[in-house]
Formats: structure tokens, sequence, C-alpha cells
């Protein structure tokens, strides 16, 4: 007879890559972000769960799913700067905020962040248009003891800048009612309503959208990715093995957002669909008439809006390391905050969305899904603790033991995903899916 062994979150975190990614590069890897691995875990039976009843069974791998970029990127554990490099934890007067500088106008505007502190803008011979350099840092950091974390992070957010403060240890989060969003009605339901064959409009750019359409392909939906003709995903500006990964298989569109035909052709898409995915700022598709709510929905019709800080935050942006902070999802190195894993609110996000999407359709749909990165980052932040009692992480940060199961588990690196084939060049068969739109 087969032994089913009993499951340890942190050995399961030890096994996913996630653990070598989390910590100082001279120390150990930290395993205390696990008792959120045990929660990824249920989130992955329950998708399983989920798509079988309206589609194709999904099985993802919790290890591909959090660490398949930084396998194919060559990230490693840096501490208080982000695996990608771009985003930094910064030691403020009553605690800790993250500044995430991924974008060239990020890195442009921390003099004018400085200058809303109070503090001297001038950063010397290298300046800010160099890039994430040092001295821009160095300056950060330098106002940053001189403020409150919340104060640092309002003063980037004015100016576009992704930021956010650490909750306190131990916070006060939203629980697991986080990973579903908040969901509102938009149009009848439709019963009988199915993920297979089910036609997704994928709006979104970057990982975490772009993750939620690919599961919901797999779960046998026909995916169409949606680009602005100006504004392609910044995600085709880095490995582009991790693009193919996200949308082998998706149909790719390209629309001119400025053009009256361009927008028609979108709201036709809108229209035909059965699931919207998109990333955008709320005033962004409101300004073309196509804000979920206001435009019309087909009966049934599922819209996941996934955004920083959620709707009702406005103009607030995020991206996946500083929104895993700003829920309190990060490593601790005995008192001082690592970031967890790679821009982990990521692609937590992506398999929460597609969950949510899976479990709307099932039950008919016709609702909005507004999905924060950060709500879903504090719920796993807020996961139980591992009964398990301790779990010693071995000489050289090489293995880390379960003292309750009596196991040990070896830290393993970062896996790269199981390639599923190259995706369609940008707006490659743009003329074939309005045609095709047109016929429905």
């Amino acid at each position: 007879m087969l032994e089913v062994l009993e499951e340890c979150p942190v050995l399961g975190w030890a096994a996913s890559g996630g653990m070598a990614l989390t910590g100082f590069a001279d120390d150990v890897p930290v395993a205390s972000p696990a008792a959120g691995f045990g929660l990824l875990g249920l989130v992955v039976r329950q998708l399983a769960e989920a798509t079988r009843a309206t589609g194709l069974e999904v099985r993802a791998d919790p290890g591909e799913i959090l660490a398949g970029r930084a396998a194919l990127a060559g990230f490693s554990r840096r501490g208080r700067i982000s695996a990608g490099g771009a985003a930094r934890l910064l030691r403020a007067a009553d605690g800790w905020c993250a500044v995430n500088l991924s974008r060239a106008d990020d890195v442009a505007a921390v003099p004018a962040i400085l200058g809303v502190l109070g503090r001297d803008a001038a950063l010397g011979g290298g300046g800010a248009g160099t890039g994430g350099t040092d001295v821009v840092w160095e300056a950060l950091a330098a106002a940053a003891v001189g403020t409150t974390a919340a104060a640092l992070a309002a003063a980037a957010q004015l100016l576009g800048v992704p930021a956010a403060a650490l909750p306190p240890r131990p916070a006060s989060m939203s629980g697991p009612s986080g990973l579903a969003g908040r969901v509102s009605r938009i149009a009848a339901r439709s019963p009988g309503a199915r993920l297979a064959g089910a036609v997704v409009a994928d709006l979104s750019s970057l990982w975490a959208g772009p993750l939620c359409a690919r599961l919901l392909g797999l779960a046998g939906a026909q995916v169409i990715k949606v680009e602005s003709a100006d504004r392609p995903d910044g995600a085709r500006a880095g490995d582009l093995r991790f693009f193919d990964w996200l949308h082998a298989g998706h149909r790719s569109v390209v629309v001119d957002f400025r053009s009256e035909s361009g927008r028609a052709a979108l709201a036709a898409l809108i229209a035909t669909a059965d699931v919207v995915i998109e990333a955008s700022r709320p005033r962004a598709l409101a300004a073309l008439g196509l804000a979920p709510g206001t435009c019309p929905h087909r009966d049934g019709q599922v819209w996941l809006s996934i955004t920083g800080h959620g709707r009702a935050a406005g103009d607030l942006v995020a991206f996946g390391d500083d929104a895993a902070v700003a829920g309190g999802l990060v490593g601790w190195a005995g008192d001082e905050p690592v970031f967890c894993a790679d821009a982990i609110a990521d692609p937590l996000t992506g398999l929460c969305g597609a969950l949510a999407v899976a479990r709307s359709v099932a039950a008919g749909g016709g609702e909005l899904i507004d999905l924060p990165m950060r709500a879903v980052a504090a719920a796993f932040a807020a996961a139980p603790e591992v009964g398990h009692g301790p779990h010693p992480v071995g000489a050289g940060g090489r293995t880390v033991r379960c003292a309750r199961l009596g196991r040990e588990q070896p830290v393993l690196p970062p896996a790269r995903p199981v390639p599923d084939g190259a995706a369609v060049e940008r707006g490659a068969d743009t003329e074939a899916v309005l045609a095709w739109l047109t016929a429905c």
C-alpha cells in the first residue's frame, strides 16, 4: 500500500525554489514565509477542483509559479534588494518602506520625491539620469531615516513611483478573504457557463494578469492577448522565454487606443469576451468609455480587475515586490525584513485570479472581481503558522529539517518552467481575430 506522507509547508518552501531566493546573499536562506506556502498548496488544489468542474483540470506547479522567472533570469537572494534588483527595503524612522525604481521615469522622479520630503534634491555627479545607481539609492536611504515609512511611501506615490510601508510585525491582515477579492455584480448569470471554449480577452501585461490568462488557457479557454499599439507589454523587454511561457498558444491583437477604429475594435472584443482580464488604473479604461460597470456586459461575463491596492485606491501604483511588502509578506532574518522570493505578489495574484474567475464562471458569472495584489499578499502573510516545531537550517543553508516529521529537505534552487512553445508574434493574427469577432 502506498504511504501518503504528511506535508510540511517549510519543506515544501525549501523544495520550491522560493526559500533559496529569500534572505541575505551571504547568509542562510530564510524559512519564515513558509506558512504562506502551505496556503499556496491549498489554492493550487482548489484551482484544480474549480477548473475540473468547468473545463480541463489545471494542476499548477507551485515552484514553477513562484520561481520560474527567477530561474530563467538567474536571480538569487539579495536581502533588502529585490531579486530583480529594482526594489529596495529602506529603513525609515519608524520601520521599513519598499521603493521600486523599475522604470526610467521612477529613477528620474527621485529628486522630486526628495523635494516633497523637504530634503536636498541634489544627487551629485551620478544624477537621476544614470539609472538605479548607488547615488540615487543612497539619497533615498538618507531621506528615509529622517521620516516615517508612510510619509516616504506617500511622497513616492505622489510622483507615481511604486512604494509601500511595511505593516508592523505582527500586522493586522485581511485574512484569507483577500484571496477572492471584492466581488460585485455587473450582469446577469449565465447558467451552464464553462471555461472550456470561453473567450478570454487579456488586456493586462507583465506577470499577474498574463499568468491568470495562461492558467485559464490551460483550462480550455481561448485567450486573446491585447496590447496597445504605442505601449507593448513591458515583459517583452525581459526574458522572452518567460514571455513565451506565459503566452504560448494565445492569439495576439494590437489596438491603437487613440483611434476611433481601434477603440471600436476593443469595444467589440470586450463585448464578445466571456472573461476580461485587465490591470489598468481605473481611470484609463474609463477614459475610453470601457470601464467595467459602464460599458455593456453580456450575461455571464466575468471581469477580473487586478490592481496594486484596489480599485478604490485610485491611482496608487504597485509592482510585485512593493505590493508584497504592503501586505506584510516578507521574510525575516532575525529582526530585519528581506524580500520574499521574486516579486511574489505577482504570481500569487495571478494564481488567485484564475481561481476566482473559475469559481465565478462555475456560478454563472456576471461579476466584477476587484483583486488587489496587496490584499492577496496580506492573505498569504496571515496564513496560520506551521505547527511542526523548529525547522533548523543546516550548515551553509543547503538543507532544512522538520523536527516533527523527522525529514530533511535540500534547499533547492529555482527550477525553470517547462516550455509550452513560443508565443505568437505581436499582432501576428490581428486580422483573423477581428474577422472572427465580426462573425460571432
